[in-house]
C-alpha cells in the first residue's frame, strides 16, 4: 500500500443540513474521503439538503493514483452497495421524503448501480460510466458531468451508456467541461481541478436536485426552516 492520509469519523458517514430535509448521498472518488468532497457536500447543504458523505475507505484516502487504484480494488462492492442503502434507508427514516445520490468517478459508477435499486428520486455522476454488463434500468432521472479529455474501457464509452439509458426511457442531461480531465471537480486534486468547470457543474446539480427533490411544498418548508 502506497501513501495514505488518515481522515477524520474513519468509517463513519459525515452529515451536514438539516435532517428531514431532502437527503443527498455524496459518493466519493477513489481518493477517498478527502476535503474536496466534504466542502461539495457542505455546499449542497446550503442549497437546503441534508448531505451525508459515508466513508468507504474505513478510515483513509489518499492523493496518490496507485494508491487509489489499490483502495478501490479492495473495496467488496457488494458490501459497498449494502453501505449506501442503509445510508438512504437511514435518510428516510429521518423524514426524507426525497434522495438524490451524487458520485465522483467511481463513487459516480456506485452510484450509477446503486440507482438501479429503484431507492433514488435522481442521480449524478460526475466522470462516470455502465458498461453494458452492468447497466440495468435506472428509474430515477440522471445528470452526468463528463471532463473533455478522459480514458474509457471500451465497453465504458459514455456515449453507448447514454444510449442505453435513452431507450430505456430514463431522463438523462450530460454536459461536457472544455478543458478539463478526469477529477476536475476535486478541489482537493492539484492540476486537475478547474475553479470554473467546477462551477458550473455544481450549479447545474443544484438546479437538478431542486428540480427532482423539493416540491413547492417541500420548498415552504425550507424557507420556514431559514427563518
Amino acid at each position: 500500500m502506497g501513501e495514505v492520509i488518515q481522515i477524520p469519523s474513519p468509517g463513519v458517514p459525515i452529515e451536514f443540513g438539516i435532517p428531514g430535509h431532502p437527503l443527498v448521498v455524496v459518493v466519493h472518488d477513489w481518493y477517498g474521503r478527502l476535503q474536496g468532497v466534504l466542502r461539495y457536500a457542505e455546499l449542497l447543504a446550503e442549497s437546503g439538503f441534508h448531505v451525508v458523505v459515508p466513508d468507504l475507505y474505513d478510515g483513509v484516502a489518499t492523493l496518490d493514483d496507485d494508491t487509489a487504484e489499490e483502495l478501490l480494488d479492495r473495496l467488496d462492492l457488494g458490501f459497498t452497495l449494502a453501505t449506501l442503502d442503509d445510508v438512504i434507508r437511514v435518510g428516510r427514516e429521518s423524514g426524507s421524503p426525497r434522495t438524490g445520490l451524487v458520485g465522483f468517478s467511481a463513487g459516480g459508477w456506485l452510484a450509477l448501480l446503486a440507482a438501479q435499486a429503484g431507492s433514488v428520486d435522481a442521480v449524478v455522476a460526475y466522470y462516470a460510466s455502465l458498461s453494458s454488463d452492468e447497466h440495468g434500468i435506472i428509474p430515477a432521472p440522471v445528470l452526468l458531468h463528463f471532463a473533455e479529455e478522459d480514458s474509457w474501457a471500451p465497453d465504458q464509452e459514455p456515449a453507448a451508456f447514454i444510449e442505453r439509458l435513452r431507450e430505456h426511457e430514463t431522463p438523462v442531461t450530460e454536459h461536457i467541461y472544455p478543458n478539463t480531465t478526469h477529477s476536475f471537480a476535486n478541489s482537493s486534486i492539484e492540476g486537475a481541478y478547474s475553479v470554473q468547470s467546477a462551477g458550473f457543474a455544481f450549479a447545474r446539480t443544484v438546479t437538478f436536485l431542486k428540480d427532482h427533490l423539493i416540491d413547492d411544498i417541500d420548498l415552504l418548508d425550507l424557507e420556514l426552516d431559514v427563518d
